[in-house]
Parts: C-alpha cells; sequence; structure tokens
C-alpha cells in the first residue's frame, strides 16, 4: 500500500503545504554556527548533501571530495516579514512614498541579507561543511532548475567530463511569502490534501519542504553494486535506476537492480 503523504491544512490555512518531517541537523551540520548563519532551505539541501556523501562513502575522503563536482538548485532566498510588514505599513500613511522607501531600505535590510538570498550559497555551504571541494555549478529556480541540474551532471559524466558529480535541489515550502505570491495567480491547493490527479473541482499545488542530493561516484575498489529501486507512477525511479546501473556497467561492475513486487519501495514491501 502506499502511503499518503505528509499534508499540513493547518499551519498556513487554508493553504496545504507538505511540512518537513523533524529532522537532526547536528548529525550532518555539527557545528551550530553553521547551522545558525543558514537560512532553512540551506541547512536542508546542506544535510541531504551529507546523507548523499556519507551513504555514497565519499564522507570525509579528502581525496575523492578534491575531484567531486558539484551541480545544485535552490530557490530564492527568505524575505525578512518583519521589515517587509512594518515597509508596508509605514508606506500607507506616508506623504512622500518613494523617498521614504529608500530611506527604510537602506537602515532596515543588512547587507549581509542580499548575500543570504543568493542560491549559490547552498553549494558555498555544502562546500564548507563537507569539503565538497571540485568544480561547482548552481541553478536559481525551482523544478526547472533541479531538472536542469541533474541533466547536465549526467551529461558531463557521460562525456567523460566529471567521475564524480554531487547533485540535487533543496526547498522550504513553509514560507509565507511564497505563498501570498502563488496565490496572486490562484496556484496554490487549499483547504483539503488531495492527489495530483483527484484535484479536478480545486486544483493548485502544495509547496513542500525538501532536500534531495544523488552522487553518481563509479568508486575504485567498487566490484559490484545493488540498487534497491521503487515503483511510481511516471516511472522517473525506474529511469533513474536504469541510468545508475548503466553507469556502472559500462564501467564494467556488476549491477543488480532490486524492485519489490508492490507499489513504493522496498520498505513497503517488508511491511506489507
Amino acid at each position: 500500500m502506499r502511503a499518503t503523504p505528509l499534508a499540513d491544512t493547518t499551519a498556513f490555512a487554508p493553504y496545504v503545504v507538505h511540512p518537513l518531517i523533524a529532522v537532526a541537523f547536528d548529525q550532518q551540520i555539527p557545528k551550530k554556527g553553521d547551522q545558525r548563519q543558514m537560512e532553512p532551505w540551506q541547512r536542508i539541501g546542506t544535510y541531504a548533501a551529507g546523507l548523499a556523501l556519507e551513504t555514497a562513502g565519499l564522507k570525509g575522503k579528502a581525496d575523492l571530495l578534491a575531484h567531486t563536482d558539484m551541480i545544485v538548485a535552490a530557490g530564492g532566498g527568505e524575505r525578512d516579514l518583519g521589515v517587509d510588514q512594518a515597509l508596508l505599513s509605514s508606506l500607507s500613511q506616508s506623504e512622500n512614498a518613494a523617498a521614504l522607501l529608500n530611506e527604510r531600505l537602506m537602515r532596515d535590510l543588512r547587507p549581509t541579507l542580499f548575500l543570504a538570498q543568493l542560491s549559490n550559497l547552498l553549494a558555498g555551504n555544502i562546500a564548507i561543511v563537507h569539503g565538497v571541494s571540485g568544480s561547482s555549478r548552481t541553478f536559481m529556480g525551482e523544478e526547472a532548475a533541479s531538472i536542469d541540474a541533474a541533466r547536465i551532471a549526467l551529461a558531463r559524466i557521460a562525456s567523460g567530463q566529471s567521475d564524480i558529480a554531487l547533485i540535487g535541489a533543496a526547498h522550504n515550502g513553509e514560507r509565507s511569502d511564497l505563498l501570498i505570491l502563488y496565490e496572486f495567480g490562484d496556484y496554490n491547493l487549499k483547504d483539503k490534501f488531495a492527489p495530483v490527479w483527484a484535484r479536478t473541482e480545486k486544483s493548485g499545488f502544495a509547496l513542500g519542504s525538501a532536500g534531495a542530493i544523488a552522487t553518481f561516484p563509479v568508486l575504485p575498489g567498487v566490484d559490484a553494486l545493488t540498487i534497491l529501486a521503487e515503483t511510481d507512477d511516471s516511472g522517473a525511479n525506474a529511469r533513474a535506476a536504469r541510468a545508475c546501473g548503466n553507469r556502472w556497467a559500462a564501467a564494467e561492475r556488476e549491477v543488480i537492480i532490486a524492485t519489490p513486487r508492490v507499489a513504493g519501495d522496498m520498505n513497503d514491501a517488508l511491511q506489507s
């Protein structure tokens, strides 16, 4: 049986969001100082990158990390809602809104706030925390940006331009400012969660918080690879598993792709 996605209909009511589960960020970002200077989307992505490197057996191996290329995607940084609200309130009462706007922007916004908006800070934080020091490329945006990150990483590997690539994206969907922007276009899913294909009467999308970072290394000394795939309606997981398997097979490694006979992943199969 396929698990029901976690959906929150109260925190940002009437909008539906997929919240981030409880995450022990200390496990992958041990320094509190590093965590404090990151916004949530940066912590999510840096944590996911640590998990990916750990799973691939790369974590802490400076010789391999030195030529691990990084291609990541992220949206813009989070706004300071307190400043936004105070500014809008004061503008509505001002006789010279343009002058007041210029004054408040210079006074209330810290220079570092602009730097915190840049999506390439995700790559920077991953490099600092995990020691990934190969080439780096960052895409800013949402779905299309993450697709480009994966497409270009796979193309570089296929052409021989890259041996090991850390790719992925991070997004924090639990943001009032984003929900407001999408509501202007009536894009948000409201009131009740429903699967995508069941949203016939009340269409819209539910923002979600997630970090997805994948590594694509063919490691020396590893002669066989077993991929635990999952079944999904779109077939995206099966395509990714085949692409990874083909890459390792081309390097003359033994590859086994295990796919569950029930919908979902291996955990669903074990529990069914």
